[in-house]
């Protein structure tokens, strides 16, 4: 059968309805199969398809092998959308704090509601729906890395302190800001959301989170007084620090692991939107700078320019240390422990340890000034450098965390090529 068959149109004397099927696959001259549709027989009017010959290699007989073949659309996405997409993260952060400065009577009132703590709360909930019950394990697996994590927080960041007094400054508050900042524990929410949007090992970089900021209760009293005060007692709102850690990280983090856990269907809903989930956490981050300027833009009004742009300056250098620190121990790490097969060659667990170690907390520093009186000088000039390393060291990590997704998408493409 060369040619195509012409259409049969048939006049049903009943109103059954029959479909008939061919029994036998035939082929046309050419050695293509041939693919008939089947006759519907109704009581108006029905249509035999013509009979197309499809080619050999498609391995289908029927269905839809005489629908005409379209070329696919090609789709051209829009390039500042696309830009956006790429660069979601800092762009809400730079954002923030944007809006911040042109605008501060928002933040304030966000500040007052206390939707900064509102924020955290929503970023350890998205984690615990998030969070997988095999990541535990694979946070268990890596408990060396976390070992080092904490050390790294605790114990050997804050040594950085002594070098920060060494720099001479005015106001002087700028550099001890400084230097009460290197001896706090990891931030709250940001190594998280990053660590979550990098693809690394989140359960590690929680459990880091969590421990350090309960631990730091403790030690950070003692880091203080002995790498700043030089023996002069510093006392910490202990109650009051735990309670709040417990409210918006513990609580939410176990909430939303339960929720997870009990509902099948949301857990489900969670893993097939995880990008919506990491840019919810990347809006409720971009509420921190957002608020953080807010109430701190008319002091950074009464600061000379240049001094400011000095703090900021020391703060991006204290970033960059901290992360050249914790990135030299963790490739010495992973040398000494088997190199490629040690548990700090793995990219997920030295990406969280990396991040995660590499910053440090605002809120616990605006607690502990609070509570120092004046000592070490006026406590709005020391929390304002603090304010603007807390800032850049997330609006960096944010650029980090972008270009290693760049760098596995660019890998992935050329697997699949």
């Amino acid at each position: 059968m060369a040619g195509t068959l012409q259409t049969l149109i048939l006049s049903p004397a009943t109103s059954t309805t029959v479909r008939l099927r061919p029994r036998n696959v035939r082929f046309s001259s050419r050695g293509d199969r041939l693919s008939v549709c089947p006759v519907k027989i109704g009581p108006h009017r029905s249509t035999l398809r013509p009979i197309r010959a499809c080619e050999a290699s498609s391995g289908q007989v029927g269905g839809n092998d005489y629908a005409p073949k379209t070329p696919g659309k090609v789709k051209v996405g829009n390039p500042f959308s696309k830009f956006v997409a790429d660069n979601f993260l800092p762009l809400a952060l730079i954002g923030g704090v944007a809006l911040g400065l042109a605008n501060p009577t928002l933040g304030c009132l966000a500040d007052r509601y206390y939707l900064s703590k509102f924020s955290t709360f929503g970023i350890f909930i998205i984690s615990g729906l998030t969070l997988r019950s095999g990541e535990i394990g694979a946070a268990a697996e890596a408990w060396p890395v976390g070992m080092f994590g904490l050390g790294s927080i605790l114990l050997f960041t804050p040594y950085f302190s002594k070098l920060i007094l060494q720099i001479q400054l005015q106001p002087q508050e700028f550099v001890t800001g400084l230097a009460l900042f290197s001896c706090m524990p990891t931030t709250l929410s940001s190594g998280v959301a990053l660590t979550q949007l990098a693809g690394g090992n989140s359960a590690l970089a929680l459990a880091m989170t969590v421990i350090s900021n309960l631990l730091g209760i403790l030690l950070v009293p003692f880091s203080i007084s002995k790498f700043i005060a030089d023996g002069v007692g510093v006392t910490v709102p202990t109650k009051q620090l735990f309670k709040s850690l417990v409210l918006t990280l513990l609580i939410p983090l176990i909430l939303g692991k339960i929720l997870r856990e009990s509902f099948r269907g949301l857990a489900d809903f969670v893993d097939d939107n995880r990008k919506l989930f990491s840019r919810i956490s990347a809006v409720f981050l971009s509420l921190v700078p957002w608020i953080q300027v807010s109430r701190s833009r008319s002091l950074l009004l009464m600061v000379q320019p240049a001094m400011f742009l000095v703090a900021i300056g020391m703060g991006i250098v204290l970033h960059l240390i901290l992360l050249a620190f914790n990135s030299f121990a963790l490739q010495c790490l992973s040398t000494v422990t088997g190199g490629g097969q040690s548990v700090f060659a793995k990219k997920e667990n030295a990406n969280a340890a990396l991040l995660v170690a590499s910053q440090k907390t605002l809120p616990v520093l605006v607690a502990v000034v609070e509570q120092l009186s004046s000592a070490f000088g006026e406590s709005g000039l020391l929390v304002l450098p603090c304010v603007a390393a807390h800032l850049i060291q997330i609006i960096m990590d944010s650029f980090l965390v972008n270009f290693w997704m760049r760098k596995d998408a660019a890998s992935d493409s050329v697997k699949v090529a």
